[in-house]
């Protein structure tokens, strides 16, 4: 099974960059969402290249079956 967010090599293939500061800065020109850990390393949640959005909760508003029925 794979991981949710992306391993070392993968973000340094992704980027190009193997220093971790150049990484993140990639990342922003590329407008890849992710997150800087504890230790500095950038963050890529597999989502975000490969097509899927992440599962958030489908708002739906509400509306009266009256205002419906004109």
């Amino acid at each position: 099974m794979m991981s949710t967010f992306l391993d070392d090599d993968e973000v340094i293939k992704l980027t190009g960059r193997k220093m971790k500061g150049q990484q993140i800065d990639t990342l922003r020109k590329m407008g890849l969402p992710f997150f800087v850990n504890a230790t500095g390393h950038a963050v890529v949640a597999r989502s975000a290249i490969d097509g899927r959005k992440e599962s958030k909760p489908q708002r739906t508003s509400w509306t009266s079956s009256i205002v419906k029925a004109f």
